[in-house]
């Protein structure tokens, strides 16, 4: 077999290849990979309130809004069970708040989290997942995403910080954020 007819068969072959590698790809990122949809919210929460229960001078207090049909959720799931499992023994206390009209339980890892039936000012909630967190004053001191982008980790989000410079005594008001991230509708739809 001469040297240039070698040269052409490894050609077609890597070529083959390439092609064989494209199509997989393309099969397993239409197969199990969710498209992620780039949305940009404003979280303001200057409207937010604790009930009159939570209110006051007390423990940080982390509130997670959550939509049991929003798929978004599933990103930050296992990092809200991390945040527990880490502060809730420092004296944090978790609590959730479900989208009206929904039906939907947290998962077993979620448990620790004491449901609420509202917050004041939680009707006008942009999107969701969304935390807010109160200070040992009682003062909102972050309203917002858990990170930016389509999924969240310790290494991305906005919490770690903010909890760790409440629990040093360091004031934080970062009580309206924009982000762009995964995130589903909080208003009811109209009918």
């Amino acid at each position: 077999m001469s040297s240039s007819r070698k040269t052409l068969l490894a050609s077609l072959l890597a070529l083959f290849w390439l092609g064989a590698m494209l199509v997989a790809f393309w099969w397993f990122q239409a197969r199990y990979i969710r498209p992620f949809e780039s949305r940009t919210e404003l979280f303001d929460g200057r409207q937010l309130q604790l009930p009159a229960e939570l209110a006051g001078s007390g423990p940080i207090r982390l509130v997670h809004f959550w939509d049991p049909a929003c798929p978004c959720n599933v990103g930050n799931q296992q990092h809200l069970g991390e945040l527990v499992q880490t502060y809730l023994p420092q004296g944090v206390q978790f609590y959730a708040v479900r989208k009206a009209g929904t039906q939907g339980q947290l998962p077993q890892s979620l448990q620790a989290l004491q449901m609420l039936e509202r917050i004041p000012g939680s009707e006008r909630l942009p999107a969701s997942p969304a935390v807010a967190i109160w200070d040992q004053q009682g003062r909102l001191a972050y309203f917002g995403p858990y990170s930016e982008g389509a999924l969240c980790t310790s290494s991305n989000s906005f919490i770690e910080p903010i909890l760790e410079a409440l629990a040093a005594g360091r004031p934080v008001r970062a009580d309206s954020n924009l982000a762009v991230g995964c995130f589903c509708d909080w208003a009811p739809e109209e009918r």
